[in-house]
């Protein structure tokens, strides 16, 4: 059944929507998929809170031109596209990607969108291998945290040499 205007419309406006609140967007050829190893992808970018939406490319268009991202050439992908949207985390959604395209080869990246800028294929495999904000933020804490647990290490063998020191001043005189 063919969609309304109105239809059109709303569609639109969610797509436009969504853009605008993500931090990074993937374009993914999705054919060759079989209907279980997608519903694995939505279920893996649902728990990671990244969109994943199939529209057709007018609409893509449109959207973008409206989102204000002209760059995109969508004649240049071929068959269906998927568009993957990720809103905490600019590389979240290629990450997702990356490691799903690493086991079903039928998924290819064929491009995105960072800070309203279209990335290629390259571009889009390079920042799946960035690691994520969380890890990120995993390293600095650990960075900050490590010279003052090497203190209190420091500290700590200090008082237990001077333990052992008066331990054996005990046993001496014993």
């Amino acid at each position: 059944m063919a969609k309304t205007k109105q239809q059109k419309q709303t569609d639109l406006q969610s797509y436009v929507e969504k853009l605008s609140r993500s931090k990074g967007l993937v374009f993914a050829n999705f054919d060759g998929l079989k209907v279980k190893e997608i519903e694995e992808l939505r279920k893996k970018c649902r728990e990671a809170g990244i969109d994943y939406l199939v529209t057709k490319k007018t609409l893509m268009k449109l959207a973008l031109k409206e989102a204000g991202i002209d760059d995109v050439d969508l004649k240049s992908f071929d068959k269906g596209v998927a568009s993957i949207f990720g809103y905490e985390d600019e590389v979240a959604s290629a990450k997702i990607i990356g490691e799903f395209s690493a086991t079903h080869e039928a998924l290819k990246p064929v491009g995105g969108v960072l800070e309203n800028k279209f990335i290629d294929q390259a571009g889009v495999i390079s920042l799946s291998k960035l690691p994520g904000k969380n890890e990120l933020l995993a390293k600095v804490v650990g960075s900050i945290q490590a010279p003052v647990s090497g203190f209190v290490r420091v500290l700590a063998g200090n008082l237990t040499g001077f333990v052992r020191v008066l331990d054996a001043i005990k046993e001496s005189k014993s």
